[in-house]
């Protein structure tokens, strides 16, 4: 039961407006652009394209839909593998069902908590051994934080096997590259050395990239997605499968099955707006980090999600396991105390391997994933969070450890 002394619901993360979007969305009402496509979404696809990096960018109805039609362009057969990070949501698996090939899973690196590169090199070799090479990698890049591309992506392409990046919770995340170096033989970069660069997008160097605009994003569109990539030809492809594979002819005509997963001109004027304030959505939640850091970091058996030394996360949601051993409790009662209090947290993603769904698949790793789940926690980290919001979540936490 909510103590009902305690103020308003505190959500894990909320849409932050910025005002920009209302002038766009009302020039949109004022121009009757209110059908599927329009100028919005032309401008939208450019503009991210610019800000990631790409070539070309399709605005889609969601960031399942972008994944789906990048592996329609590959062509998957039924029975066909393609490896997956396993420590996920399940939006970035489900397209390989909707192409009926077979998920094959792939455990976590300790220092980001995405897909260990070496891990994804015996699972690709256990599979050549087996006569299944897979037809493809996706790679999630989980939490606001990068995977280490770099190997990840020498490895695809030793085996030439298409890279496919789900940034759908990085953007505005940095990599800087391994260079041929493992995250652990790197010095950190921090402070002014890390601001006065910026790295690579994620979703930028794999075959294509995939992005979403969902209500708990960085930045929203209420529900959207972008898939980008520098392959104009698998661009202008998903735009043609996207509304409704209508073929080049004055009458409805249709040779290929079609979806309809364009984004609308309307939400497209909110993602314009969205767009120009993400570079201070990601300070405000780097802020939710350090602060959270510094008032519940002495407590024991409590440890935020790294940040890798190969890039800047941007700390979409504050992430953090508790070692119920070191604590003597363990995040399950945290998250119950918190709900006590109306403030909303989650555990991280159940790694897909365990999951019900994919039960008969194969998983290659260890427990790095498991052990994640078992003990992690996502904190409130919405960018418009006061002080007082984030107060009240750390004494609630400060105040589990009191009575345990």
């Amino acid at each position: 039961m909510v103590n009902p002394m305690n103020p308003g619901r505190i959500y894990l993360s909320p849409p932050h407006m910025s005002g920009e979007e209302v002038e766009l969305v009302c020039e949109t009402f004022a121009s009757n652009w209110i059908a599927p496509l329009g100028p919005n979404v032309d401008a939208f696809e450019q503009e991210f394209a610019a800000r990631v990096g790409a070539r070309h960018a399709a605005a889609l109805s969601s960031g399942t839909a972008a994944l789906h039609l990048a592996l329609r362009w590959l062509n998957l057969q039924p029975g066909d593998e393609v490896i997956c990070s396993t420590l996920t949501f399940s939006a970035s698996v489900n397209p390989v069902l909707y192409e009926r090939a077979t998920p094959v899973f792939v455990d976590s690196d300790v220092c980001s908590w995405n897909m260990d590169p070496a891990v994804l090199a015996e699972a690709i070799e256990a599979g050549i051994q087996r006569g299944k090479k897979p037809k493809a990698v996706i790679l999630v890049h989980l939490y606001g934080q990068s995977a280490d591309i770099d190997p990840i992506a020498a490895t695809c392409r030793r085996h030439e096997i298409p890279l496919v990046e789900d940034a759908a919770e990085a953007l505005g995340t940095e990599y800087y590259g391994s260079g041929g170096q493992g995250a652990g033989d790197r010095e950190p970069e921090t402070g002014d050395r890390r601001r006065a660069r910026r790295g690579i997008a994620p979703g930028s160097l794999g075959l294509c990239g995939v992005h979403s605009f969902n209500g708990n994003k960085i930045i929203t569109t209420s529900g959207g997605g972008m898939l980008v990539s520098d392959d104009l030809k698998l661009i202008e492809k998903a735009r043609f499968w996207a509304t409704q594979a209508r073929d080049a002819a004055p009458h409805y005509q249709h040779s290929e099955v079609g979806f309809n997963y364009r984004l609308s001109n309307v939400l497209a004027a909110i993602g314009r707006g969205q767009l120009r304030v993400l570079d201070q959505r990601v300070e405000a939640r780097r802020r939710n980090f350090e602060y959270y850091q510094k008032a519940l970091g002495d407590l024991p058996g409590l440890v935020f999600m790294p940040e890798a030394r190969y890039g800047r996360c941007t700390r979409w949601l504050t992430c953090l396991t508790i070692d119920p051993k070191i604590a003597g409790l363990d995040r399950e009662k945290v998250r119950l105390a918190l709900a006590e209090e109306n403030i909303e947290s989650r555990p991280v993603w159940k790694p897909m391997h365990l999951q019900p769904l994919f039960k008969d698949c194969r998983y290659h790793g260890g427990e790095v994933a498991s052990r994640v789940f078992a003990d992690g926690l996502c904190l409130p980290s919405g960018s418009n969070l006061s002080a007082a919001d984030l107060d009240r979540v750390a004494g609630a936490v400060r105040r589990v450890y009191s009575d345990r």
